[in-house]
């Protein structure tokens, strides 16, 4: 049946409404809309957005399929509210060539759960000393415009200023992982007071602020874009809102995990808190909520970052670094912004869907909610209170922090381009 009717939904968090999908296509969106030829989704005052897009997910294929997949990925995205994701390049192999971004951008097609658009490294390798192929990559099907190292900082200034100009070129834009490594080495933790108690290395706020203060500097040079991944402390903040008020063209995104988390919990030695960069301060998380609230963060990037139980199950110097996200986002972003007065659902949909995708230009993502427009759109059942059980994840990897937790907001369905995806909290 190819029309849905989607009926008493809050559009935005608004007032009850019809919307009417015929096809790939938002028909109509009003009252009373009639349901004659349609399957009827009683919506029941649920909030409808439009479908959330990632600027920042690792899927770990090619090479790690031992802790995702882009079929496991992406599954994980649709149960999450997402219908578009971008796969970060530190896979095995990189994604530095055409050929393998390809690769990725194809696997995401067929798979259908959900829109895949591969991250390019920037430097060959994530080695940092030679720029990768990025026109290839971005003449490639694959059509990339995000380039990273994630996972490494491109620490070289030389290098991140070659970077900003080639993608200036074509409009990309260079998503800096900001870690000064040497002020990181041995580093386990946010340094501060938890990290001197306990006798874990400290992992300074000036080694992300110091990055962050030159690659703005770098951009406003060569006048490119530049964008932030998972910004941590209050002094970045301050760094981007004085970017912003010169002209400079930053971007800057937050975690669900930094918005809610703090150090302390690594009093608990337990390894599912070890996450790079770190759990920072209270003051940390109060400033990154009201950061995003008023618009010097501009979008929320979930940083799902899988590993196999073995990785993180073992003492704390071992463990990798990272934490699943995707599944649990929307709530979490609930629970930290708009159940405490600092975001509007509409708000929601601006960092989460609308900014993500112009950022990333993922076209037919982050559109409104309107006639004519692609039907791409995400259902919450924001009534919703439960524990977080990792058991029932579509992620193959179960790192979370939120297990056992209680997280308000459900994500009932989730349509890509009309087709259901989610259905009744269920993979279509």
């Amino acid at each position: 049946m190819s029309k849905i009717l989607i009926r008493g939904a809050r559009v935005l968090g608004g007032e009850p409404q019809d919307v009417l999908v015929d096809g790939e296509i938002i028909e109509a969106v009003g009252t009373g809309l009639s349901a004659e030829g349609a399957q009827v989704v009683e919506a029941d005052g649920k909030v409808l957005l439009p479908g959330l897009v990632d600027l920042h997910t690792h899927l770990r294929e090619p090479g790690r399929e031992d802790s995702e997949t882009v079929l496991t990925g992406t599954r994980a995205a649709a149960a999450g509210g997402y219908t578009a994701v971008f796969a970060m390049a530190n896979t095995f192999p990189v994604a530095d060539t055409a050929g393998v971004v390809e690769q990725v951008w194809r696997l995401g097609r067929e798979h259908g759960y959900c829109d895949v658009h591969p991250v390019g490294a920037v430097t060959v390798g994530l080695e940092g000393n030679k720029l990768a192929e990025l026109g290839a990559m971005h003449e490639s099907a694959a059509g990339v415009t995000v380039f990273s190292d994630d996972g490494k900082c491109v620490d070289d200034a030389v290098i991140m200023r070659r970077a900003l100009e080639y993608v200036k070129a074509f409009g990309g834009v260079v998503a800096q992982h900001a870690q000064e490594p040497r002020l990181t080495e041995g580093a386990q933790m946010n340094e501060g007071v938890v990290s001197a108690e306990l006798g874990l290395g400290g992992w300074p706020a000036v080694a992300e602020e110091s990055i962050i203060a030159r690659d703005v500097l770098l951009a406003e040079h060569v006048g490119s874009r530049v964008h932030i991944c998972h910004l941590s402390t209050a002094g970045s903040v301050e760094i981007v809102r004085w970017a912003k008020s010169r002209g400079i063209d930053v971007t800057a995104e937050v975690t669900p995990h930094h918005l809610l988390l703090t150090d302390e919990l690594v009093r608990t030695y337990n390894p599912v808190y070890k996450v790079n960069p770190p759990l920072r301060t209270e003051r940390d998380v109060l400033a990154l909520r009201e950061a995003l609230a008023d618009g010097t963060i501009d979008i929320v990037a979930t940083d799902h970052a899988p590993h196999p139980h073995e990785d993180k199950d073992c003492e704390w110097a071992a463990a990798a670094m990272g934490m699943v996200g995707l599944e649990t986002a929307l709530s979490v972003v609930q629970e930290t912004m708009v159940d405490t007065g600092l975001l509007d659902w509409a708000g929601v949909a601006d960092r989460m869907s609308f900014k993500p995708a112009r950022i990333g230009r993922a076209a037919g993502h982050g559109r409104p909610v309107s006639a004519g427009e692609p039907a791409n759109l995400t259902l919450v059942d924001t009534a919703y209170r439960g524990q977080v059980d990792p058991a029932g994840f579509a992620s193959r990897s179960r790192n979370t922090p939120y297990e056992g937790r209680e997280l308000p907001g459900r994500v009932t369905h989730t349509w890509l381009r009309g087709k259901a995806t989610l259905v009744d909290g269920k993979l279509a």
